[in-house]
């Protein structure tokens, strides 16, 4: 009778006779308002407006399609970055993936992206990779938590996200360790460690950031590194080759080290090391790469390094990407030399504005939790993303300093609508009267839940205020209308939350509703 592990074995021998799901050829990327695309459509499709999916599912497959301009394609400087053109980018990644056709099979004698050796690996069925699905003996809330058998394409999707945004936990089978006499996996105790987190996601889930276009061939055309980029690029001097063309052999193997330093090793940074099986899938931590507190962050992530401790921009899902842009853009303020630096944005901005009127400024990822080093999404956590559209002429520091200003004083409004919310509750309670600071947790609750709606209120018009952030009397009388629609916000909010039907509701209603006469009048 054969045993577990001769079977999935015998699986995998079979599997792997023949290639086939080549990811240039099959339709497996998630596009909006199309459905799924193959590689080759990308770049040869310039109507794909823009990558579908979860946010993390975007910046995983952003970062891929990335990895392969930049092996097919990065200009020496911004001139031939400009001659290229989004054109000239998109015949040479279509050149470049012809070229290597025989790496992009997911199965096969050299299956995309994996790791044949891992196959000594426990199987762990496919939706313990996924921070949505209930495995174990976790809850099922609805029928979307439900595990089921994928498709290839979901697969292909799954293990793409899997090398820089695996979430760490005993889930990961990190008694298998190819390189001989590594201790990498191992904990103080000599036995396998659990499974570290992605570089990607980091403890909370990093926010990542990239510059949009009219199409995904564009958008990726703007991301582009120049070499000139990549040597002021401190934490990756060096562009790299990418993974599927030269594999691995282990966790600490040369051409392992060579990934840890270079670009393309950190925008496909095989944190996992995989093997799709037949019912499921073989991993192991894979290549250990320094995070921000080491000094080192994706270019697309967001992190303060001139602090003591290096401090990085952590996904909230109570403050959507939207209200941080003046962090992910105050490099643009002249003389700024700390605060919050974000690669990607900062080191393509300059020809971006060069030579495109509008562009969009894209923000997401997936804040997590974690217990015991296992991570998982739950409570609070989500998945957000923002996209907001800038224009060249305006984009500077007088712009910067106007957005800065309108932030502030709506988080003003935020403030007094929260306290207006936990005031009327404690009026109507006979607890906690004086004042004293012992509120009661229902009032914080309600004042947190009032906060929480005004924002998702006003993240309607975030376009608008951002438009309305140019010099000129149209945009400061635009800026008065917006201001005075956010009030109008913050009181349905109030009178969502404060009934006013009994006497005793009237009086604590009409004594507490907030008042925002300052706020409306002109700076």
């Amino acid at each position: 009778m054969e045993t577990t592990a001769e079977l999935d074995d015998s699986e995998m021998e079979n599997e792997n006779i023949e290639n086939r799901f080549n990811l240039i050829d099959e339709p497996w990327i998630p596009v909006a308002d199309i459905g799924r695309v193959s590689l080759k459509e990308i770049f040869s499709n310039p109507e794909l407006r823009a990558l579908g999916g979860n946010p993390v599912q975007k910046i995983a497959i952003t970062k891929l399609l990335l990895a392969i301009a930049q092996a097919a394609a990065t200009p020496s400087d911004d001139d031939e970055w400009e001659f290229m053109g989004w054109q000239g980018l998109a015949d040479k990644c279509l050149s470049y993936l012809e070229q290597w056709r025989d790496r992009f099979y997911l199965y096969g004698e050299k299956p995309f992206l994996q790791m044949p050796a891992v196959v000594k690996a426990e199987v762990k069925t496919l939706g313990v990779l996924s921070p949505e699905v209930s495995t174990g003996n976790t809850t099922v809330l609805t029928q979307s938590q439900n595990e089921r058998a994928l498709t290839d394409a979901e697969k292909a999707i799954t293990l793409v996200m899997q090398m820089g945004f695996g979430l760490s936990g005993k889930k990961t089978d990190n008694s298998v360790v190819l390189t001989p006499n590594y201790l990498g996996k191992q904990n103080d105790k000599g036995k396998p460690a659990s499974g570290k987190a992605g570089v990607a996601v980091g403890h909370m889930g990093l926010l990542h950031s990239f510059w949009l276009g009219e199409s995904i061939v564009q958008s990726l055309w703007l991301n582009l590194f120049t070499r000139e980029d990549i040597t002021e690029l401190p934490m990756y001097q060096t562009l790299g080759t990418a993974p599927w063309e030269q594999m691995p052999t282990g966790e600490d193997d040369p051409i392992a080290n060579a990934l840890r330093e270079s670009l393309i090793g950190r925008l496909v940074p095989l944190g996992k090391f995989c093997l799709l099986a037949e019912r499921g899938i073989h991993y192991t931590d894979g290549i250990a790469h320094a995070g921000y507190l080491e000094g080192k962050a994706d270019p697309s992530a967001s992190v303060d390094f001139t602090q003591k401790k290096p401090k990085a921009l952590w996904v909230n899902p109570d403050k959507r990407p939207w209200r941080e842009l003046t962090s992910l853009l105050q490099f643009i303020e002249v003389g700024k030399s700390s605060g919050f630096d974000t690669p990607q944005l900062r080191l393509t901005l300059r020809r971006i504005r060069h030579c495109c009127d509008q562009f969009a400024l894209w923000s997401g990822g997936l804040r997590v939790s974690s217990n015991a080093g296992e991570q998982y999404a739950s409570g609070n956590d989500d998945y957000v993303q923002s996209e907001l559209w800038l224009y060249a002429d305006t984009l500077g520091t007088l712009f910067l300093e106007q957005i800065k200003h309108e932030m502030t004083k709506l988080d003003g409004i935020k403030n007094l609508l929260w306290g207006a919310v936990i005031r009327y509750f404690r009026q109507l309670s006979d607890i906690d009267k004086s004042g004293s600071g012992k509120s009661q947790p229902f009032a914080a609750n309600q004042g947190d839940k009032a906060s929480n709606l005004f924002w998702q209120l006003c993240e309607r018009n975030a376009q608008e205020l951002i438009n309305a952030c140019d010099e000129g009397e149209e945009n400061a009388v635009e800026r008065l209308r917006l201001r005075r629609i956010f009030t109008n916000y913050a009181l349905q909010t109030f009178d969502q939350l404060c009934p006013n039907t009994s006497a005793r509701q009237m009086d604590a209603w009409a004594q507490t509703r907030p008042n925002f006469d300052k706020y409306l009048k002109a700076d």
